[in-house]
Formats: C-alpha cells, structure tokens, sequence
C-alpha cells in the first residue's frame, strides 16, 4: 500500500509539473482580426485559429493579406504580428527563475514588447533566416522580406546581428538594417519628421493594440525603406562609407520587386564598385543586371553606356564596340552620344596603332 502510494505521488509530481512547464512554454493568441491561421509544427496544416486558443513550442502563427494578431506570453509579453506574415514559436520558457525563448520571423512584421520583471531577467531572441535580435526587455519593430531585415527600436535596446557574431546595439529612437547574414548598418537615429519617422509611425500603427482600417499603407512600408536606401546608399557613399553604401543598396534590392527602386540601387552599386572601389568587374555586372532585368525602363540608357565605358576600361574594345554603337543606334540624341562616339574613335585609334605595329 506504501508503495502504491509512493507510486501515485510520484504521477502527480510528474503531471503536475509538465502541466507548469506547459504553462510557462504557453502563447495565447489573446486577440486577431481576418485572415489568421495556425499550425502544431512544421509538418501540420493551417488551420483557422481562433481567439483565446493556447499555442504550445513548435507552433506556427500566420496572418493573410488582411490578418492580425496579438499573442500574450505567459510572463505578460505579447508579440503582435501585422499582414501577410508568418511566425514560429521555436522555443518558450518563461518560468520563474529565468525568462528565455526563440521566435523565427519566417516573413513580415512584428512588434515584439518585452516586459520587464523585477528578478526576472528576459533572454528572448527573434530571429530570421539571415538575422537575430537578442531582447532583454524592450519594445521593438522588426520586418522580413526575403533576406533583407528592418528595425526600430521604440523603448530599451535591442541586439542586432546577421549571421555572424559582430551585432550592433539598437537604442530606442533609432533603426538599423542587415540583409544577406551581413552585419547590420550602424544604428541610425530617427529623426522626428524624417522619411524614416513617417515609416516607424505607420508600423506602429499597423502592429498596435487594435488592428488597422485598412492595410495599404502598411503594405507600402518596405518599398518606401527601400527607396530611403537608395538615397541613403548614396550619402555612404559620398562620405566614403562604400562597404555600407553597397549594403544600403542591396536591402533596398531585397526589399522591394519595384523595378525603379531595383534598377536605381544596381547602378548606384555599380558605380560605387567602379568609381570608388577601381572594381570595373564587379561593376559590370551590376550594370549588365539592369540591362538584363529591366531593358524598357529609362535607367537601361544609362546601364547601356556605363557597360560599354566599363568594357573600354577593362580594355575589352571589341565588346566596348560593339555596345557603344548599340547605345548611339537605342539613344541617337541620349545624354551619353557624345562622351561614346569619344570612346569610339579611342578604340579606333588603338585597333589602328595595334594594326600598324
């Protein structure tokens, strides 16, 4: 009977405990709206998810083209995901002793506020496929597309990495980007009434404590930050930053399929790479990828002729040639007629010297 006992109060030790490991490993999906599906793990299917369900480690949260949702941990934290995003909980534990856990932003936005617990330190990671944010109490904004990473910090501080061990500390106030596992561009300081300010005021809105009215603006956010790369590319590049600058060019490339924005960086990396970095083949073929993706947008004319310069530097004159006179026959009036027929009659004059000798 002794044993018998023994026996049963060591079930209920055992029950009793998984049943508080479950609780501390818990998300409750405490409010949505629209389109909002979830799944057990990576080989389950979506399904419909409703509001007031408990979601376990392992599990996925997706959101559609008009879907939001506000998940609460179980220490008080809550993470909210915006449209057309998709979530893991890797791993939760948010026990009384610590409070660790890793969350995989497979695409997206999200705002992630962290509590802070007095005696109960927050060791949260969210990560993606090509970055980690490291939290320890703090309220930020993070979005994915593709390979490309985007933060702001709105409270506390956030360390941010590629897939390397260098990271850049992001203070409330400020943002910083990484894309491909590079390391993150420094934190920039968002300045009020900047672009920048504009763009952290809508993801706000989009991940705040009520989903928003309409999705168009939200869905606007990573071509916008896109765009601002490009401008911002260019201002590394004038102060010398060109490392930072091809980076700055190549987020705004993985953020956005706008075929302007895409076309513009590839120049502006082209020319970063031949004029600053004396890398004319690096440099051709940013210029070639405009050429290829792009041949009936207005950046083609330029591509077309810094392909034919890179060719002369490289001392390539038959293919040199032969794309300068393809840029007089396209563009007979273009901006560049005069500075290729110069190239032209160069390339003469070295085939005629070559011949000679």
């Amino acid at each position: 009977m002794k044993q018998l006992m023994t026996c049963v109060m060591f079930l209920l030790v055992f029950l009793l405990a998984g049943t508080a490991l479950a609780a501390n490993s818990s998300t409750t999906a405490r409010k949505l709206s629209g389109d909002v599906t979830s799944r057990a793990d990576r080989q389950s299917t979506y399904v419909p998810l409703a509001a007031g369900k408990s979601l376990a480690e392992g599990s996925w949260v997706r959101t559609g083209k008009n879907g939001w949702i506000e998940l609460a941990l179980s220490d008080g934290s809550t993470i909210t995901l915006a449209n057309n995003s998709e979530l893991e909980l890797t791993r939760l534990n948010m026990g009384k002793e610590k409070r660790e856990g890793l969350l995989n932003l497979a695409q997206g936005k999200l705002r992630a506020n962290v509590v802070k617990l007095a005696g109960k330190q927050a060791d949260i990671k969210i990560k993606s496929g090509t970055a980690v944010s490291g939290v320890k109490g703090t309220d930020f904004l993070m979005m994915t597309v593709g390979p490309a990473n985007v933060f702001f910090g709105n409270e506390g501080s956030v360390a941010v990495s590629g897939t390397g061990n260098e990271m850049k500390l992001m203070d409330a106030g400020t943002m910083t980007q990484t894309t491909r596992g590079y390391v993150p561009l420094e934190p920039l300081k968002v300045e009020p009434g900047s672009p920048l300010a504009d763009v952290r005021t809508e993801f706000n809105a989009i991940t705040g404590v009520t989903p928003p009215a309409e999705w168009l603006a939200g869905d606007a956010l990573p071509a916008i930050i896109a765009r601002w790369n490009v401008n911002y590319g260019h201002y590394l590049a004038d102060r010398g930053n060109y490392q930072e600058a091809l980076q700055a060019f190549q987020i705004a490339i993985d953020l956005t399929q706008t075929p302007e924005i895409r076309a513009d960086a590839w120049l502006e990396r082209g020319t970063v790479q031949g004029r600053f970095l004396e890398n004319p083949r690096a440099a051709l073929a940013e210029f070639l990828l405009v050429l290829e993706e792009f041949p009936r947008l207005p950046q083609s004319e330029i591509a077309l002729f810094n392909v034919g310069q890179t060719l002369f530097e490289l001392k390539n004159y038959a293919q040199a040639a032969s794309r300068l006179r393809q840029y007089l026959l396209a563009y007979p009036t273009g901006r560049y007629r005069s500075t290729s027929e110069t190239l032209l009659n160069a390339i003469t004059s070295q085939t005629n010297d070559g011949a000679g000798r």
